[in-house]
């Protein structure tokens, strides 16, 4: 007899994956186990709960319907929210949307306490000229030999206060600045040794009345006669900082008029210690991040009062913040700062790593102090009485009551050749004399910055006494560095988070998720093919425990089954069949 195949329900692939089991008809649901020997072996039947009790095979084949193995299926839902999840993280820049929200200035935020009152340890470092032949100079037709004193070292302990918010997206305030000498960081203390300078307003008073009347020069140089006024001036480090007693300063303090009056004292720091009277407005970023940081007005106004043309444009960051350069994609970053009276562009020269940080580095652009035949940009800081043909000069009069001042790098860094030759004692170096800021591109936030300047006074030769012997030059008076060297470890720990941990965790997050939902959904996949529905114990204990009743095709007494991935074969009972014949079927 042939092999007869004994359906069973149809296992599918959507089954199998999902643990599902085929269920037995009711035909081969209650099958008993006799001998045929024993007649009375069918009435001694086990029930299902008997068999399912007392551990028969027939538990093995048979299961309920539709049930679905909860823990194949968890692990697909896991493999499949894995897999999505890093697809759609891997697509949207979340990770950037968080930390801009947190970068926006608003109260409450990291960036705000920070922009608030930094906590940065910002030290300001003071290098004095100190002249050493102040007489043969005069009177011997010597150059200036100039002895660098220095550094005197201030710490700058700022915060800005009456803070307002605004509707526009913008914030106004003040700066609070105050200065604190930090003698272990100096050469010496600022109030222990005397230093040779010219006499600022004298000098000052005697190249603006070049332009008065014959008459007037006459009376003023008698009236100077009878003071005790000299072209050089005997100070300590702390009064030339900070303020000493001088006639002509007191002078001009009662008599000039309110908006244009210099303070009572001559000091060169005088007007940054203590709460300033400048009121800025910037930009927080919440109406995008393309001004964040960027000054909107500054005393009320749009631009400033100093110059002509757009040589008045405030648009520039104030020092805290600048708009990130993933975002602009420009090389430049512009810095205002009242003392400088003007906006300074910096360059993008190479990437640097700052403490673990990726940042830019930037320098003062080539054009920034060039002559206006070279940067016709520059022609608006020429006014009528300056003279705007030297390289490495800036003036800055306007802010700083119309005196004879100019800005420079210090030791007349890439300046003219001829201002380095009109004076002894002067070596530029790159490397001591550059500014140079470091600005995390991402974030826009500065983490170390070095503003390196030099003030100097332009005399003109005058036949005004006491300064008839005082030829015409730019004298260097003092240089000073401004900067950060390091950020406060929170601040600095937050910005390492933000960008390169962020860097090079979120992929790992991401595409880890990525491979292991798909590694999973495969593994559940191979599982799922190779397995079969029944072990092979199963069958060979199945085989022992099926049989249909009255027949007598039996081998050794009992039926044989074989099992074909969706059914079932018995296997008939010939003569010649052999438990050897039925174990080659069932392999």
């Amino acid at each position: 007899m042939g092999l007869t195949p004994i359906k069973l329900p149809y296992q599918s692939a959507k089954n199998r994956l999902f643990g599902v089991q085929p269920r037995m008809s009711s035909s081969f649901q209650q099958i008993p186990t006799f001998n045929i020997n024993d007649p009375y072996s069918h009435d001694r039947q086990p029930n299902r709960r008997t068999a399912r009790r007392n551990g028969l095979p027939i538990n093995m084949l048979v299961s309920q319907q539709k049930r679905i193995s909860n823990s194949r299926l968890a692990v697909i839902i896991f493999g499949v929210v894995a897999l999505l999840a890093g697809l759609i993280l891997s697509s949207v820049p979340w990770v950037h949307y968080i930390i801009l929200k947190n970068l926006k200035i608003w109260n409450g935020t990291l960036s705000y306490h920070y922009w608030q009152k930094p906590g940065v340890l910002r030290l300001t470092k003071v290098f004095i000229f100190n002249v050493t032949n102040p007489d043969g100079f005069l009177y011997n037709g010597e150059k200036p030999k100039l002895q660098e004193i220095g550094p005197f070292v201030y710490r700058e302990n700022m915060e800005k206060v009456n803070i307002r918010f605004n509707n526009n997206g913008t914030v106004t305030y003040q700066h609070k600045k105050i200065l604190e000498f930090m003698p272990h960081l100096s050469v010496i203390k600022n109030d222990e040794i005397k230093l040779t300078v010219p006499n600022i307003p004298l000098l000052t008073l005697t190249t603006q009345a070049n332009s008065l009347p014959s008459i007037l020069k006459s009376s003023l140089s008698a009236i100077l006669r009878f003071s005790s006024l000299t072209p050089f001036k005997h100070v300590t480090p702390q009064q030339l900082v900070f303020g000493y007693d001088d006639p002509l300063t007191s002078l001009a303090n009662s008599y000039y008029p309110k908006g244009k009056r210099p303070p009572k004292q001559m000091g060169l720091f005088l007007m940054r210690n203590g709460t300033l009277d400048e009121v800025s407005t910037i930009y927080t970023g919440h109406n995008g991040m393309e001004n964040f940081g960027l000054l909107d007005r500054v005393n009320g106004m749009e631009e400033l009062p100093f110059w002509k043309g757009s040589c008045n444009s405030i648009k520039a960051s104030e020092g805290s913040f600048f708009p990130p350069r993933e975002f602009t994609k420009s090389d430049l970053v512009h810095v205002y700062d009242k003392d400088l009276c003007r906006v300074w562009a910096l360059r993008y020269r190479k990437d640097v790593v700052k403490d673990g940080i990726k940042a830019g580095y930037y320098t003062p652009d080539d054009n920034l102090l060039e002559t206006v035949d070279k940067n016709p940009d520059n022609a608006c800081f020429c006014e009528d009485n300056t003279d705007c043909t030297v390289k490495g000069l800036q003036y800055i009069g306007p802010c700083q009551f119309n005196a004879p001042v100019y800005l420079s790098f210090p030791h007349f860094y890439k300046a003219d050749p001829k201002l380095l030759e009109d004076v002894e004692g002067l070596s530029p170096d790159q490397e001591k004399h550059e500014t140079f800021l470091k600005i995390q591109p991402r974030l826009g936030v500065p983490l170390e910055a070095r503003v390196k300047v030099q003030l100097n006074l332009k005399v003109e030769q005058s036949n005004i006494y006491p300064t008839s012997n005082f030829r015409s030059i730019t004298f260097p008076i003092m240089w000073l560095e401004e900067g950060v060297s390091d950020l406060p470890e929170n601040i600095h720990r937050w910005i390492y988070m933000a960008t390169t941990f962020v860097d090079t965790a979120v992929p790992l997050f991401t595409y880890g998720l990525i491979l292991g939902g798909a590694l999973v959904l495969v593994a559940v996949f191979v599982r799922t093919y190779h397995q079969i529905v029944f072990s092979r114990e199963n069958i060979e204990r199945g085989r022992r425990s099926i049989l249909r009743r009255g027949s007598s095709m039996l081998v050794n007494g009992q039926h044989r089954l074989l099992i074909v991935r969706e059914s079932y074969h018995r296997i008939s009972n010939t003569v010649q069949e052999t438990d050897v014949d039925a174990q080659q079927l069932l392999s």
